[in-house]
């Protein structure tokens, strides 16, 4: 690897990376590599290549070498800053760790020098802005601009935004989704863009309205029961009906009371029902999910869970963020994505986060009018189906950060984080999160809900015609096709000769004619 003078670094191989090509990494790679700031690098990485040709490959934007921010020794480190902020800005979209984590490794003296630097220009207005909204300090040399128009903090073809609210200060919109406290944001990818043109809310109403109203209700019903119990196996357990049908009972509540501190503690209480061993409420210690060792007990984290200090102050990040979420109109699924994901994060409970997350993805999106309340949309059933997609959107977000949170064991085998942390947990983004969210939703739509009104509809052809040609109790229909679904369309001669010992041979070759013709659309 090479370096210039200041940022610039010409390489094939970056952190343990191989890159496409060799190339020079810019933008935001470029400054966390040469400041050394304790920040994860970005999901994609920007470099310019010796060649004039620009594509994306994997992790890496690769440049034409025409986009090469000037780095030379004629230019001091803070010159050479802007002009590698400015590329990141126009191509990249807004770190708002990388831009946090500048507030605090230059003096304010340089960060002056930062934003003096074309004073009026749109990439400068969006830095000083980042920089004094960041910091919470106003920059002294600065002067409220009058005579320019107003820009867009966020580049929304880069990254989703709000609508957004008038900095006259700096003549910048903050169109930024969320708040001081907790901004997760995500990046227009290629499949989300694709994702939002499918319109797979309104494919989702056009469906449900095809179906009769007692077919759509034993559906909703069976699905709430389905995505209970789903939400429990994420987890590796496998809970009694009645502890499914009761968390399904809270699902199936989704969207009607607002989220509030008191509200989270309320869905806490209905997810432990034993809270004996379990501190209710926000945490008042460490956290993290992963394991012990077997002989030491020495923790060994997969993900650490945000400072039990920081909780109060990040759960009202969150809380704010979810009403301007609402408030905005901002996607359904991406906002469900944002708000599920970071809760489950920051994991502000002892138990019950898991449960509690995915609870959350149903909230947002009946809050967002995406499903509709009282029809479950059982994306919990999606996620399990999806269970190793779903343990890598997680470990995206929980591995890298392993390297810069600094921890000891506690008496309790359990981790005391030593360093400041809380903007991790503030700030981060959830493009993978909502690009695998978006996969669930069309799974959800496409296979799984169809699926079972199919289901229903062989059911009532299957059981009209037992009735009618045999006059079977519903009870024991109910049993002979469980029956022919285990055993591939056959009854076994177990059944035979046990529950439906009354039926001829001619009859049960009849009714297993049928139900290959109803339900395997076999029609031999």
């Amino acid at each position: 690897m090479t370096k210039s003078t200041h940022f610039s670094q010409s390489a094939l191989v970056f952190q343990g990376k191989q890159l496409p090509e060799e190339a020079t990494v810019v933008g935001y790679g470029a400054i966390i590599q040469s400041l050394q700031l304790e920040i994860p690098l970005p999901a994609t990485i920007a470099v310019v290549s010796k060649q004039n040709k620009k594509y994306q490959q994997e992790n890496w934007m690769v440049f034409p070498k025409s986009y090469l921010p000037e780095d030379s020794k004629k230019l001091s480190e803070i010159e050479a800053l802007h002009k590698q902020l400015v590329f990141a800005l126009k191509y990249e979209g807004i770190n708002l760790l990388l831009f946090k984590k500048i507030t605090t490794h230059y003096t304010l003296k340089q960060l002056n020098e930062l934003v003096a630097i074309e004073p009026t220009g749109q990439y400068t207005r969006r830095i000083w802005f980042l920089i004094e909204w960041l910091s919470g300090t106003k920059l002294k040399s600065k002067k409220d601009l009058l005579k320019k128009s107003y820009v867009k903090l966020i580049d929304e073809s880069l990254q989703f935004a709000v609508e957004g609210v008038k900095s006259p200060r700096h003549l910048v919109i903050n169109n930024l989704p969320g708040t001081i406290d907790f901004c997760p944001l995500v990046s227009k990818t290629s499949k989300l863009e694709k994702y939002i043109e499918e319109n797979l809310a309104t494919k989702q109403e056009i469906f449900l309205q095809g179906i009769r109203k007692d077919i759509l209700q034993r559906a909703s019903a069976f699905l709430l029961l389905k995505d209970s119990k789903a939400s429990f196996s994420i987890e590796g357990e496998n809970p009694k009906s009645k502890r499914a049908a009761r968390w399904g009972q809270a699902i199936g509540q989704a969207g009607m009371k607002d989220l509030s501190h008191n509200e989270l503690f309320r869905l806490q209480q209905l997810v432990i029902e034993n809270p004996r061993f379990i501190q209710m409420e926000y945490r008042k210690k460490g956290g993290f999910v992963g394991e012990h060792d077997r002989n030491t007990g020495e923790p060994i984290p997969a993900h650490i869970s945000a400072k039990w200090q920081d909780i109060v102050k990040l759960m009202n990040g969150f809380l704010e963020t979810y009403q301007l979420i609402l408030k905005n109109n901002t996607d359904a699924v991406i906002s469900a994505a944002t708000i599920a994901f970071g809760f489950v994060f920051i994991h502000p409970f002892e138990d019950g986060n898991g449960r509690i997350h995915r609870y959350l993805i149903h909230h947002i999106l009946i809050k967002k009018k995406f499903s509709q309340q009282g029809i479950i949309f059982p994306v919990s059933a999606a996620m399990l189906d999806k269970i190793n997609e779903y343990r890598e959107v997680l470990e995206s977000y929980a591995t890298p950060l392993l390297d810069f949170i600094q921890w000891k064991e506690t008496k309790d085998h359990n981790v005391e984080i030593t360093n400041d942390t809380i903007d991790f947990y503030r700030y981060f983004d959830a493009t993978k999160q909502a690009e695998f969210l978006y996969d669930c939703v069309k799974e959800t739509i496409a296979h799984i809900i169809p699926k079972e009104v199919e289901y229903l509809i062989q059911y009532d052809t299957f059981k009209n015609f037992i009735e009618d040609e045999y006059e079977m109790p519903d009870k024991l229909i109910a049993l002979l096709a469980r029956f022919l679904e285990q055993n591939n369309g056959l009854l076994s001669r177990r059944a035979r000769e046990k529950e439906f010992e009354s039926l001829n041979d001619n009859e049960i070759r009849t009714i297993e004619k049928a139900y290959r013709e109803i339900f395997m659309n076999n029609k031999q």
